[in-house]
């Protein structure tokens, strides 16, 4: 069985810039309009139409319509975590002295940002090295095992488990994050601690990119929850 078609077509796909931005835009999981994916992508309405119709019908995105506007987002989750590991291929490069402001937006996502609907950068990372190092998650074959110990404490904090268990997805996915190089829990239970995370307004969305900002809540709650997250979060770069 040969998979260089499969290969192909998606590398086609998201090999031009202006559609792998646009992929980039939607894996925080919200949906935006063709005329926001456009200003992302740097092209024209016409022009962003054709791509995201190209991506669509490849069934790499979704599209709804609410009145005049269509919504985009990315088809399901297994898109982003199938996109997310393909930033591990590409080595590290310096950031030219104009893209200072880039450079600082790019820290601020590996710090804390979203994979899709879970938690990524070094905060995705330190929650979930807490939970290994409790014994409440551990690994099996590449994905990760929610033992009765870790149950009872996500069951403590709020986490809708039971919900998370019924979903036909991976239920909690080993996402080997792009920037810490390292795993962070992904799958159904990682969008649902986020989720939850989200709700006790320990953690909120920022409006327009993927970062995650730990509000005065959260930096009180979370080393008690999740000890030693905090003191991840403050090394260097």
């Amino acid at each position: 069985m040969s998979v260089e078609p499969s290969f192909a077509v998606v590398g086609a796909l998201i090999g031009v810039p202006a559609r792998a931005n646009m992929m980039a835009a939607l894996m925080d999981g919200r949906a935006q309009t063709a005329t926001e994916l456009a200003f992302v992508a740097g092209v024209t309405p016409q022009t962003a139409s054709s791509h995201l119709a190209k991506l669509t019908e490849a069934g790499l995105l979704a599209v709804e319509s609410q009145g005049r506007h269509r919504y985009y987002c990315l088809a399901n989750p297994g898109v982003a975590e199938a996109l997310e590991p393909l930033t591990h291929l590409t080595p590290n490069q310096r950031v030219p002295e104009r893209r200072r402001a880039h450079a600082r937006r790019v820290g601020d996502l590996r710090r804390a940002r979203f994979c899709y609907d879970h938690l990524a950068g070094r905060l995705g990372v330190a929650l979930t090295d807490s939970l290994l190092k409790r014994r409440f998650l551990r690994r099996v074959e590449g994905d990760f095992r929610l033992g009765p110990k870790g149950r009872g404490f996500l069951a403590a904090l709020g986490v809708d488990i039971e919900t998370a268990e019924g979903q036909r997805r991976h239920f909690a996915r080993c996402c080997l994050d792009w920037s810490e190089r390292r795993p962070h829990l992904g799958g159904a239970l990682g969008a649902a601690l986020a989720d939850r995370l989200i709700a006790a307004k320990w953690l909120k969305r920022d409006r327009k990119s993927r970062k995650v900002i730990i509000t005065a809540k959260g930096e009180a709650a979370l080393p008690g929850a999740f000890p030693g997250s905090m003191a991840a979060l403050d090394l260097d770069d």
